[in-house]
Parts: C-alpha cells; structure tokens; sequence
C-alpha cells in the first residue's frame, strides 16, 4: 500500500528555510553594524576627556647671556688743537699714522710771538737793572739811618722804591715765561699714544688759536690699542649686571670670530629717556682689527641672586587678566593660574610668582582650556 505526502507539508519546510536564511542575512548584516556604532560611542566618551601633556617647571639659570648692539669707540679720543695763532710750517702726521705722546705733529710760524718774546726779554732785563740799583740804593740809606745822617723818612722811600722795582722785574720775567710757554706751543705735539684719525690743515695754512673767533682742530687723535664699547642695557636686567665679568663681542666683518672684553663700569643710573643703564666694556685691541666707531654685537653675563622657575614658552597663556598658566589638580581638573613672567630665555620663560614648582603645566593649552575642565594626562613620558 503506497503512503501518500500531504501537500501542506512542502510550502511549511519553505517557509522555515526562508525564516532561516533571513535570520542569517539579517545577523551577517545587523552584528557588524551594531559594533561600530559601540565603538563610535566609546570613541565619543573618550573625546569628551581631551588628553593633554604637561610639564613640571623647573628651576631657571642663574646665568642668562643677553645679546646686545654696542657702540665701539677709542679709548681716549681728542681733538688737537693751536695754542699760538701763526701760518703752519709743516706737518708730519698724516692719517693713520701712529705716533707716541709727545711726537711732533706740526710746527707753526708766528714771527709776532717771537717778537713779543724778544721785546718782553728786553724789558725784564730793564727791570732787573732798575731792581738792583734800587736795592743798593735802599741799602746805602739804611746803613746811613744807623747813623742818623738821613731822615728815616728818606730810608723808608727809598725802601718802597725797591720795592716796587723789585714788583716790576717779577711782572716782566711773568710775561717772559707766558710768551715763552705760547712759543713753545708753535710746535704742536701728541698727548698721547694713538693714531691720526683725521688732519685738517695744510702747509701755509692760517691758524688761528680762538682770538678771532671758534678754533679749528689740526688733527684729531685716537688711542686704539685699547677701546671702549657702550651698551644700553633694559631696565629689567640692570641689577643682574656685574662689574668685572667678561664679555664677548661679534662684528659682522669677522664671521665666525669673537672678541673679548670686561665689563668695567655702568652710569648707575637708568636714562629717563630709554629706560636703559650704560654699561662700558672695555677690551684690547692690539692689532688693530677693531675699528672705533664700529657696530658690535655684545654677549653680556648676567648673574640673578635669586632665580625662579621656568617653563617652555609654548605653556604660556595671554589673557585679560594676565599671563596665565593652565595647571591640572589631582583630580584631573584644570585650573588657571596667574604668572609673572621673568627674563626670556627664548625657548623657555622665567617664572618670578605664581607657581610653587611641583605643578602639573599643561603645555599647548587651546584657547578654549577653561577652569574645571576634566582632562586626561598623556602618558607618554617625555611629556610628563
């Protein structure tokens, strides 16, 4: 006997496969798409905690050296100029030349002078002769007063007499010894050691010595060998500078080589005018190679007695109410603190007030870091 199959059964098996296969497609297709959007969930959590780096500040150098333009210039400098007026005989130091203090630089032609000397000569040596026949005649009288032979009267004239020949012959030999001092300036010498900067005159030329007005300058000396330079120092380094300590100095024409010098005194005061205090390196210069009137570049030390903190400049934040620093606490919040800001080492800042020194800086803050913000530290070593 043959079994029969209803038909209701084929249709059933169907649908379950299709239940099945639907089932499937909708877990292949569902599964992947319900992980991404818990990994994009936990993406967002962890987005809304910014991770940042911070740094713990550390204590400043002592020692800063602070590049400044300085102002090169001889170490004694002087315009020479006539004592006696006359025509110029001849010169014998042209620019550039060095010449020892007391070297001859030029002669000069006054025949009045000479004249004048001569007739001043002259005219003490009448006073002398009129002094000694003044005194020997004041001498005879006393000897006759002694014995009453003349009037005491005459002895004491004759006394005033001498006297005042005796003033004469002093107010001449004082005028010989003017004119003779003016005569010896016909002759014009160097003051000292150095080099003829500048020369002014010429052979034949008239000099006049001021009597007829402003004097010109024959010559113009400057002593090299050693040199000045003058630096404006700000206002805020002006304590930290300290007599004594060396000082290096760069000049464009000599690339790659450097001058030393020693800080030797300051103004000791500030200019009201720069807020500055001028400070004189001095320096030797026994070849030559630096040039007074130069532009340098000086590398001063300076020496705080009482150094702060510092931290990287990129850790600083400008705001209205000052330069701020974003600190974090031991909870993870941001907290804003108020700094004063010291010397500039260029990639780092001096801190004079407002940290203790064991803080947590953020470096980088954004603008928009505010007080009480959560935050997560990087881990990352070289930031801690």
């Amino acid at each position: 006997m043959s079994m029969l199959v209803k038909p209701a059964a084929a249709p059933k098996r169907l649908l379950i496969v299709s239940a099945i296969v639907a089932a499937l497609a909708l877990s292949i297709g569902g599964i992947p798409r319900l992980a991404a959007h818990g990994t994009v969930a936990r993406q967002t959590d962890a987005l809304a905690v910014p991770t940042v780096a911070v740094v713990t500040p550390a204590r400043a150098s002592a020692q800063q050296m602070l590049v400044l333009p300085g102002n090169v210039e001889a170490f004694q400098e002087a315009n020479i100029y006539a004592r006696t007026s006359g025509y110029l005989h001849r010169w014998y130091s042209d620019i550039g030349t060095r010449v020892k203090r007391g070297d001859l630089l030029a002669d000069i032609d006054a025949p009045e002078l000479d004249a004048e000397l001569a007739q001043a000569r002259s005219d003490a040596a009448t006073a002398s002769a009129n002094y000694d026949i003044a005194r020997v005649t004041a001498a005879r009288w006393q000897e006759m007063l002694k014995d009453d032979a003349v009037s005491r009267q005459s002895s004491e004239e004759n006394v005033s007499t001498m006297k005042a020949k005796q003033a004469m012959l002093a107010a001449a030999q004082a005028n010989v010894g003017r004119l003779a001092q003016l005569q010896s300036f016909e002759k014009v010498t160097a003051p000292f050691d150095g080099v003829i900067t500048v020369r002014n005159v010429d052979t034949g030329a008239l000099i006049d010595a001021g009597n007829g007005g402003t004097p010109a300058a024959l010559f113009r000396l400057a002593e090299t060998d050693r040199l000045r330079v003058f630096v404006d120092v700000p206002q805020d380094q002006a304590a930290d500078v300290v007599a004594g300590a060396e000082a290096n100095l760069a000049l464009p024409q000599y690339p790659g080589r450097s001058f030393t010098g020693t800080v030797a005194r300051t103004s000791g005061a500030i200019d009201a005018g720069s807020r500055t205090l001028r400070v004189e390196v001095d320096m030797d210069n026994p070849d030559g190679a630096v040039l007074p009137g130069a532009y340098a570049q000086v590398s001063l030390p300076l020496s705080a007695a009482k150094p702060g903190l510092s931290l990287p400049a990129n850790a600083l934040l400008f705001r209205p109410a000052g330069v701020q620093v974003a600190v974090v606490d031991a909870k993870g919040a941001v907290q804003l603190r108020t700094v004063t800001l010291g010397r500039d080492f260029g990639a780092r800042v001096e801190i004079r007030s407002g940290l203790q020194g064991n803080e947590r800086v953020i470096v980088n803050p954004g603008d928009a870091v505010s007080p009480g913000q959560i935050v997560r530290i990087h881990a990352d070593p070289a930031n801690a």
